[in-house]
């Protein structure tokens, strides 16, 4: 992996784990030479993962929509900072930059990227990992979600599997690495899991 599409809250919620696991995230990609991809703000948790990255001699693209630009809400410090002009831009962007993708906590905007690059990966029209860092039981609720989906067969059991969970940045990123797609077609015969 050279870089990580990192997705996560423009608010530091209401944990302090969540912005010391943005740090730690952002610190471990950086020492290990893995360049960072992420929406380009300086707020929340993606100023928190920018700025650990950073510090840590770490490649940070930013890619922000010119309309949030202009908010002065991006990020002045960062490696290269990409201005586009619409979401769909971006998220197309970052996409394109990154080799894998991780969603640390946070709102709308972090579950609809999250459900993009798994989606996209679920459908063939890309081959890369997707991970969630489940900061102190955030992702909880929603893992148990997820596989009520697989119960209910409106998700196969190996289009889940797509989805990394781990606690630990760590641990993650050795999961993304060991990550390897399946050959296996979106589409399901009815009754079939």
């Amino acid at each position: 992996m050279r870089r990580v599409c990192v997705y996560c809250g423009s608010s530091a919620g209401r944990s302090p784990a969540y912005a010391a696991a943005a740090a730690a995230l952002g610190e471990l990609l950086a020492a290990r030479g893995i360049g960072v991809v992420y929406g380009g703000g300086r707020v929340g948790l993606m100023g928190v993962v920018a700025d650990a990255a950073l510090a840590g001699g770490g490649e940070v693209v930013g890619v922000i929509p010119g309309f949030l630009k202009e908010r002065e809400v991006d990020h002045r410090g960062l490696t290269e900072l990409l201005v586009v002009d619409t979401m769909h831009t971006r998220k197309a962007k970052m996409a394109e930059l990154a080799d894998a993708f991780i969603a640390l906590p946070g709102g709308i905007g972090t579950m609809e990227e999250l459900f993009e690059a798994w989606t996209w990966t679920q459908l063939g029209g890309q081959d890369k990992p997707v991970g969630l860092l489940d900061v102190d039981g955030f992702y909880g609720p929603l893992v148990g979600f997820l596989d009520h989906l697989v119960a209910t067969e409106f998700v196969r059991p190996e289009h889940r599997a797509i989805l990394q969970v781990a606690e630990t940045p760590e641990a993650l990123l050795a999961k993304l690495a060991a990550w390897r797609p399946l050959p296996t077609p979106k589409w399901m015969a009815p009754s079939q899991t």
